[in-house]
């Protein structure tokens, strides 16, 4: 089926081209060990966070076997965080050791801010989390005290329409070149990952492995930044894979290279993109299983403009919905309009039927957007509205994975 072919592809891929990450990004190395510690399966929150404060810039704390469980932990610049395999971190159940101080954590409220992530790394530079052990946020366990588990408490907060205040597994904010290497992160009570306002991000072969009926369990979400790479990582939880979001500054210059995503609700960008995300660049990615494969969404309470994104050598299979583009995610008003323009899809394979959705504001705003070599199972769903859609796809895939 042809579309009409209105921009030059050409163009198109040579933007793709400079789309990215402007740092050089190579294999992280695990940093030399200040000191070792061996789990004992209790409660250690003093005496990890006494070792990281003491390391030597450069060096990291090494959890070398055994069973840690500690509230909430924060890792110092320069610092780096060593779990190597045998070694598992749990995150503490009781909601008063990550609680803000307003006796909120673990409740519903209309804010949702009343827990501390488990782990910090606020104003950092060169600092990071390695090795091949796991991170486990015990979501799905009970919280000391209560009568539910973090995930149990995110599914009340969307029946009565407010606010879960559960930690997230690692934040980092206004931090430079921080890097995560080869971990294991599961479990998560809220978000895996949340880098804001941050100049250089590395994730480099790391596994999220969380059901996907955990509420709000995000991947990696890139908030506000730039000069991003996650590469080669097996990604499946409960809410976006990946989310570029862009609501505190601009997010660009982001490389998503070689990735794997199973459950999940895919490549997402959104929903808040207020400050505008740009030059985006998607490689050599497989979706198995996800609710929708690459998403672009916003509405009128958080849009901006999105461009210079660019999806090459994607395979999809039993995804319900391959590419979204939409900008009225939700019925919300307000005067930030969503602009989606400059997406570009190259060698995209989707071996089965779904529903393909172009949905711009208006006429005279209309998401842009470039195919080349696409190709979907026949029996899909073509959904477009208020959409400029140049290039051409087939509906000729075949296969029964990728």
């Amino acid at each position: 089926m042809h579309i009409s072919l209105a921009i030059a592809l050409s163009l198109a891929i040579l933007h793709g081209a400079v789309a990215k990450d402007l740092r050089s990004v190579s294999e992280p190395k695990i940093p030399a060990a200040c000191t070792s510690l061996q789990g004992t399966g209790k409660e250690e929150t003093a005496v990890i966070q006494k070792a990281l404060s003491s390391c030597s810039k450069g060096k990291a704390v090494h959890l070398a076997s055994g069973t840690f469980v500690s509230g909430p932990l924060t890792i110092p610049s320069g610092v780096s965080l060593w779990v190597d395999s045998g070694a598992v971190l749990k995150a503490s159940t009781n909601p008063k050791d990550f609680d803000e101080g307003k006796n909120t954590c673990g409740t519903l409220d209309n804010d949702g801010k009343g827990c501390k992530p488990f782990i910090t790394i606020k104003g950092a530079t060169g600092t990071g989390i390695y090795g091949k052990g796991t991170i486990d946020g015990q979501g799905g366990q009970t919280m000391t005290g209560k009568g539910e588990s973090w995930w149990q408490l995110a599914r009340d907060a969307q029946t009565k329409k407010k606010k879960q205040n559960a930690p997230r597994l690692i934040q980092i904010e206004n931090s430079k070149d921080i890097t995560l290497y080869l971990i294991t992160l599961k479990n998560s009570p809220n978000f895996h990952v949340a880098s804001k306002s941050t100049n250089g991000f590395t994730a480099w072969g790391v596994t999220i492995n969380t059901p996907g009926t955990a509420r709000n369990t995000d991947g990696i979400d890139p908030m506000g930044s730039q000069n991003i790479t996650i590469a080669h990582c097996n990604i499946a939880t409960g809410d976006d894979n990946v989310a570029i979001k862009a609501g505190n500054a601009p997010t660009k210059h982001v490389s998503i290279l070689n990735n794997k995503f199973g459950v999940g609700h895919g490549m997402s960008i959104g929903s808040e993109v207020n400050d505008g995300v740009s030059d985006v660049t998607v490689t050599t990615l497989t979706l198995d299983g996800t609710t929708n494969g690459l998403r672009i969404k916003s509405d009128k309470s958080r849009g901006g403009l999105v461009s210079g994104v660019t999806y090459t050598n994607v395979c999809m299979y039993n995804v319900k919905n391959p590419i979204v583009l939409n900008t009225q995610y939700s019925s919300s008003g307000g005067s930030h309009i969503p602009t989606f323009k400059g997406i570009t899809f190259n060698n995209i394979k989707v071996l089965t039927a779904g529903t393909f959705t172009f949905d711009g504001i208006s006429d005279s705003n209309p998401v842009e957007a470039t195919l080349s070599n696409v190709h979907i199972k026949s029996g899909s769903k073509w959904v477009t509205s208020h959409a400029k859609i140049s290039g051409k796809y087939a509906e000729d895939a075949s296969g029964n994975s990728c």
